[in-house]
């Protein structure tokens, strides 16, 4: 699967959940957080799922993941 229609399914799923998902802004590969993505809980305004610009950052495998409850292949 394309990997920006994977994110933009991820993103829909995320919210019927209520939560947002959140990219980095990071534009340098070799920077802490680059590419990483945390869910934040939309009503709430808080995290609920790892946290950018750190080594907690999620990849699209771990967001589906805790979207899911299932291993991705």
């Amino acid at each position: 699967m394309d990997y920006k229609v994977r994110e933009n399914r991820l993103r829909r799923v995320a919210q019927r959940q209520g939560l947002q998902l959140v990219k980095s802004r990071r534009r340098d590969p070799r920077a802490l957080g680059y590419g990483g993505y945390m869910l934040v809980d939309a009503a709430r305004n808080t995290v609920v799922a790892g946290e950018i610009d750190s080594p907690r950052a999620l990849d699209l495998d771990g967001v589906e993941h805790y979207l899911t409850g299932e291993e991705t292949q």
